[in-house]
């Protein structure tokens, strides 16, 4: 799937790890959230960074989760400074609006996502 393939949309990409328990608590939060703005236009992936654990042993966690596992992304989007969790937010005209090496609270989804999802898609 490419960027411009979700133009209209808000993309929340989250990078994490098996090991990072921020990552652990954020993800279910994300997986929350996501049922409920979904239907705004709200998109989030979930890529992990490890390459070392096999995809059969994430694929019970994703059948519990909402939100789309990633296998793997082109682009600029990494780990920041290697960081995990890390955000990136894309607003609907798919300009990069939020980059972060920290993991999402509730009111931190509200601040950034909300203004965005308010946004009128772009034609």
């Amino acid at each position: 799937m490419r960027l411009s393939e979700m133009r209209g949309d808000v993309v929340v990409l989250n990078i994490w790890a098996t090991w990072c328990a921020p990552c652990r608590e954020e993800l279910p939060l994300l997986d929350r959230y996501y049922a409920l703005q979904k239907r705004h236009g709200l998109r989030v992936y979930a890529l992990t960074t490890e390459s070392s654990v096999p995809l059969y042993k994430l694929k019970p966690l994703f059948e519990t989760l909402s939100i789309q596992p990633t296998k793997k992304i082109k682009g600029l989007y990494d780990a920041i400074d290697g960081a995990v969790p890390s955000n990136y937010v894309i607003d609907r005209a798919g300009v990069l609006r939020y980059a972060r090496a920290a993991a999402f609270r509730l009111n931190d989804l509200n601040r950034e996502l909300v203004p965005l999802l308010k946004e009128p898609r772009p034609d």
